[in-house]
């Protein structure tokens, strides 16, 4: 079952992903790359911030399924998540922005070279389901991106936009049936004939 802890999850394993493909090099230390806003950045070199959560309603099956001799529950809610990923340089100011697109870069690498997030970076219920999270680079408009990163008076960083797809949380809603084991059928005859 994947529970409502799925999007952490999620996220998580993301940030595994790129801690084990980037450190000691561009990233120094694994600690650096976290999920937290792009705004509170403190002393990572790289954020990933979750921002949407869309249900993905494409191809996925409604209503209930059977979980017991007499018990349904209603089918798994499947969701889309969009991260912001930006790198933050701690490189003297001259240096800045070259550090900024080697981050970037060999986060887009690592990102495309895993187009389905290994098991070994899932845990909890998406690890018990053997969940498949697929990764895709979004193309994002630079307008999107300001807007997305314009909420504060923080200036922009270089940034791109990663979707999850697949995460799946199960519903805790369930009902009962019994089962028709007897079926009665009665016949009336109208007084008078057949055909009046």
């Amino acid at each position: 079952m994947a529970d409502y802890t799925a999007l952490v999850e999620a996220g998580s394993a993301l940030v595994e992903l790129l801690r084990d493909n980037l450190t000691p090099e561009p990233i120094s230390n694994r600690e650096l790359i976290a999920l937290c806003s792009p705004h509170e950045s403190e002393n990572n070199q790289m954020t990933l911030y979750m921002y949407q959560v869309e249900e993905d309603t494409q191809g996925v099956a409604s209503g209930y399924y059977p979980v017991g001799r007499d018990v349904e529950r209603l089918r798994p809610s499947r969701y889309n998540l969009r991260f912001l990923v930006t790198a933050h340089s701690k490189a003297p100011v001259q240096l800045r922005e070259a550090d900024q697109y080697r981050i970037v870069g060999a986060a887009l690498q690592v990102l495309k070279d895993h187009p389905v997030i290994d098991q070994q970076y899932l845990s909890g219920s998406l690890a018990e389901q053997n969940a498949r999270i697929h990764v895709v680079l979004e193309k994002t408009t630079q307008d999107q991106l300001l807007k997305i990163w314009n909420n504060t008076s923080t200036s922009y960083k270089l940034s791109f936009v990663v979707l999850l797809t697949g995460v799946e949380i199960d519903s805790k809603q369930e009902r009962r049936f019994t089962k028709v084991t007897d079926v009665a059928i009665h016949t009336e005859q109208k007084p008078g004939g057949v055909g009046r």
